[in-house]
């Protein structure tokens, strides 16, 4: 029982790092000389997970044997949300870095250690036999885990920094997220933070309630100044349809799924301005005093600081109003969440990522969890751009 047990547990490390693998190998494409030495790479923790899943790290005491599963589940809990944050990173278009700071490289460490670990008993259990003093197959096991984490560390470490240093020194010409050159510093996370004088702005919200997809809004548009437009398509539960926001000078204009556009005073279209709401209320000065640095990343050829903070649910609700249209009447006071900015090089907010969940009563009476997934892009910042009024 105990060795079908341990193995269940080396089958899902042996998942884990196979789909960790998978990614990187057929995802991670930023035209780097290396891209595919560096999933290679990824290639040897899956073989140290299936060594575990040959021969479990079975042991003969309660305590070493609890002791193992929680070497196992514990690996389980540094890779799962690892894999979650690279796929993140993979689908926010273009990070070059996968190691872009000591936050995001322990978890991946330690997900590694304790994989070696529990490979590792294995290992000396079936060198040595069972009956093999138990110092001496612990002795062993750690210096197979050593072993193996610094050599596979070691090597996709030093695929990554020389796939990361290769793209660093091709500077490219251009970018829509920002300047691409490289003799400045990057500004800090908490320090001055604006939005682009104009800009071409896209969003996408996601909602699940209990894991179960319920509805999108993909929202596409210009600002130039305090005028704006944009347009989103609404598809949830309870209604499909365009909605939309519009305002030139003097004049506003708002549209709701299934009716055209409507003239509205503009002052009340102050929150529909997307990524200046965001800084006003998200990511005012007050609010990203504590906040989480993930290093320096390359988006589409554009130098960020890419920085994390927590929020609570009110705040994500007034940075992203459109949630309404997918959270409908749920009281988001006891939501919590993170969002993911990015920094570059000219001080300006290009991009913006997160997430936040809590109690979805409002949503579906019989649902207990609700989550809402956002991401927005200001590209072509600084740029001539003429909005148009809409025809009501």
């Amino acid at each position: 029982m105990r060795r079908f047990e341990l193995r269940l547990i080396g089958v899902a490390l042996l998942g884990c790092w196979s789909v960790a693998a998978l990614l990187v190998l057929l995802a991670y494409r930023p035209d780097g000389p290396l891209d595919l030495v560096v999933g290679l790479t990824m290639v040897i923790p899956v073989g140290v997970a299936a060594a575990a899943v040959a021969w479990p790290p079975v042991t003969r005491g309660e305590r070493t044997n609890m002791a193992v599963v929680c070497v196992g589940v514990g690996g389980l809990l540094c890779l799962v949300p690892s894999i979650s944050g690279l796929i993140g990173q993979l689908v926010a278009q273009g990070s070059q870095t996968l190691v872009p700071s000591l936050e995001v490289a322990y978890p991946w460490s330690l997900a590694l250690l304790a994989t070696s670990l529990f490979a590792g008993i294995g290992l000396a259990r079936r060198m040595q036999g069972g009956n093999a003093l138990r110092r001496r197959r612990l002795a062993q096991s750690l210096a197979f885990a050593l072993g193996l984490t610094i050599v596979s560390g070691g090597l996709f470490g030093s695929a990554a920094v020389a796939n990361e240093l290769a793209l660093r020194g091709a500077v490219a010409q251009a970018s829509r997220f920002g300047p691409t050159g490289t003799e400045r510093d990057l500004p800090a996370c908490d320090g001055p933070l604006r939005a682009g004088s104009s800009a071409r702005l896209t969003s996408r919200m996601d909602a699940t309630v209990d894991l179960r997809p319920t509805g999108s809004v993909e929202l596409s548009g210009t600002r130039s100044g305090d005028d704006f437009r944009w347009l989103a398509y609404v598809a949830t539960d309870a209604q499909l349809g365009q909605a939309g926001a519009a305002r030139v000078g003097m004049e506003g204009w708002v549209r709701v799924p299934g009716l055209r556009w409507q003239r509205t005073e503009p002052a009340v279209l102050d929150v529909d301005t997307i990524d200046v709401r965001i800084l006003q209320t998200a990511l005012a000065p007050d609010r990203r005093a504590i906040f989480e640095d993930r290093g320096a990343e390359v988006i589409e050829g554009a130098r960020a600081r890419h920085c994390r903070i927590a929020m609570d649910g009110d705040t994500f609700a007034a940075a992203f109003p459109q949630i309404r249209w997918l959270s409908g009447a749920a009281d988001h006071h006891d939501w919590r969440g993170q969002l993911d900015y990015w920094v570059f090089l000219d001080g300006e907010l290009g991009m913006v990522t997160g997430s936040a969940s809590g109690l979805a009563v409002g949503i579906d009476p019989d649902a207990l969890q609700g989550t809402v997934e956002v991401r927005m892009t200001a590209t072509s910042r600084g740029s001539d751009l003429a909005i148009s009024p809409p025809t009501p």
